[in-house]
């Protein structure tokens, strides 16, 4: 059956195990799951991939099947779903598994998709289509937030600290730094205003790092040029790169210990690598060899020592290691 989001909680029936929220606001399903059906079904959550599920279908089976003494009950969450895991949920359904409780994640589905087709049809499963939020919707959202909170702020900073998010996921990060800013005791002037939404919004450390590894010039710079950082924001960007580089490193060591490829060895690293990542990951491994590699961990620790040493220098120091990194190198061992 279909419920539109806003009416999940008015008409919420605790009998129905199955649900289905597709479209393409992430940021409105991740709050629905989190806030109206995490709290209601169980503290056993199982998390998974369609692609992990279909690839070692048996250990999800043996999930979703097995029975333990001290599970009263198992919710699972299927991520980034689509109608390639129809058959596996319609079979799961028609068994009617006791004690077990299913929401699906998807994209925006078809009319004619059979995962949609299904739950739409079922009365023993609900599902609920999540539009891309409007303007109205995310200023709403702010206003019960801060409402929430008990924070008094004008409707003119409302709609500034709108305007600078881009979707629900980035105004809900916003609206909690200004939430601990507050409860620390400070004034929310507008001027402060002004760099917290900055700080939040305006630039992605990891993105940053990311694309600097991959030697995608244009989005470093884009990153570069759009944003400003401060002195605690350089010291973060060099700790980004070592963390990144620290698992690039691991993970060359095991593709040549393993005499495994790189897609077998990013798909067993622990811990799981983020679908989202893996394609970046492998550009990186193919610009940076193993020696380059720890080259660049020597290079960011001597950085991060001489940046403490001479803080007034710091933003030169990190553009120019940014803009020497994106140079192509020979990638040899």
């Amino acid at each position: 059956m279909i419920i539109k989001s806003f009416e999940l909680k008015k008409k919420f029936n605790k009998d129905i195990d199955f649900y289905l929220l597709y479209g393409p606001n992430d940021g409105l399903k991740n709050e629905i799951i989190l806030n109206n059906l995490i709290p209601i079904f169980s503290k056993n959550i199982y998390r998974f991939d369609e692609k992990d599920i279909i690839e070692n279908l048996d250990t999800f089976e043996e999930n979703v099947y097995n029975k333990s003494l001290f599970e009263d009950n198992k919710l699972i969450i299927i991520e980034r779903a689509s109608n390639k895991i129809f058959p596996i949920v319609e079979k799961i359904i028609s068994q009617k598994t006791l004690n077990l409780k299913i929401i699906i994640k998807a994209e925006l589905l078809d009319k004619k998709s059979k995962l949609r087709n299904f739950f739409e049809k079922s009365s023993s499963a609900i599902i609920v289509p999540i539009y891309e939020d409007t303007y109205k919707t995310l200023i709403e959202y702010a206003q019960n937030f801060l409402k929430e909170e008990n924070i008094k702020i004008s409707n003119e900073n409302i709609n500034l600290i709108v305007n600078r998010s881009k979707d629900r996921i980035n105004l809900e990060n916003q609206l909690k730094k200004i939430s601990i800013y507050c409860k620390r005791g400070n004034k929310l002037e507008y001027r402060n205003l002004i760099k917290l939404v900055d700080s939040t919004e305006n630039f992605n450390i990891s993105e940053l790092v990311d694309n600097s590894l991959a030697k995608y010039q244009g989005k470093v710079l884009n990153i570069i040029n759009e944003n400003t950082f401060n002195q605690e924001d350089y010291i973060i960007i060099l700790r980004t790169f070592l963390n990144k580089l620290k698992r690039l490193r691991k993970i060359n060591e095991r593709i040549s210990s393993d005499k495994k490829n790189i897609e077998q060895v990013i798909n067993s690293f622990k811990p799981t690598i983020f679908w989202k990542e893996k394609e970046i990951i492998k550009q990186q491994l193919k610009n940076l060899s193993f020696k380059k590699i720890n080259s660049l961990i020597y290079k960011i620790n001597n950085l991060e020592f001489l940046i403490k040493k001479n803080n007034q220098f710091a933003h030169e120091f990190i553009n120019n290691f940014l803009l020497e990194n994106l140079k192509k190198t020979n990638n040899s061992v």
